[in-house]
């Protein structure tokens, strides 16, 4: 008999909890990990072609020695911040993390538009080739951004509505950080970066930071 009961229990919380939207609430969490997983990432790649570009740049930038240390001192920062493609990160820690992106990015930025009054670096096979990758690169953190932002939003707003709140608090579901979106509209739009004038369109790794302007013309 007590088995029975615990049987019709169980039965009765499942259907309660579906009723009340949990298997929706599970399925926008699970998104959401797996749109953070994939924009960390992406902002990994781009990390780790850093070296690689600075190093193609090195014989020729010999006068630039500022904007590479700049490059190298903001890949160092986002290195150190702890963070985690397995766990969500609470909001100060993401507004860290944005932060050092954001910088990394404006570096970024300025070097390529500096390699601009460098003819013989344009030129230079392997850095066209790693000008490309950072291309790509860019336009992935852009799409894996836009994702996360509105997965986010769709979560955050599904566990703050009538049912499902109620479910949300009984399974311990909280509310999920966001990036800042005070430029969502460009995030959410298909992005497109382009480095070969300097400059870039819809750079949502380098968050708010402005495009960096071309250096004079030797």
């Amino acid at each position: 008999m007590k088995r029975f009961f615990g049987l019709m229990s169980a039965l009765m919380l499942a259907v309660f909890l579906s009723g009340c939207g949990y298997n929706q609430i599970q399925t926008l969490d699970e998104q959401v990990k797996a749109a953070w997983s994939e924009t960390l990432n992406q902002y990994q790649r781009r990390a780790d072609l850093v070296p690689k570009i600075v190093a193609s740049v090195n014989a020729y930038m010999v006068n630039e020695r500022e904007v590479l240390t700049q490059v190298t001192e903001a890949r160092s920062k986002v290195g150190s911040v702890q963070i985690s493609a397995d766990t969500i990160p609470t909001q100060e820690q993401l507004q860290q993390y944005q932060a050092a992106q954001n910088q990394l990015g404006s570096a970024l930025s300025r070097l390529i538009a500096v390699s601009e009054n460098y003819p013989q670096l344009k030129a230079d096979a392997l850095f066209r080739d790693l000008n490309a990758q950072l291309e790509g690169t860019e336009n992935r953190i852009a799409t894996a951004r836009g994702r996360y932002i509105k997965d986010v939003q769709a979560y955050n707003t599904l566990i703050r509505q009538f049912p499902t709140l109620i479910t949300a608090k009984v399974m311990g579901y909280q509310v999920k950080p966001n990036f800042g979106t005070d430029n969502q509209d460009e995030i959410m739009r298909n992005p497109e970066v382009k480095f070969d004038t300097g400059a870039s369109t819809n750079r949502a790794p380098a968050g708010n930071a402005a495009p960096a302007q071309p250096a004079p013309a030797q």
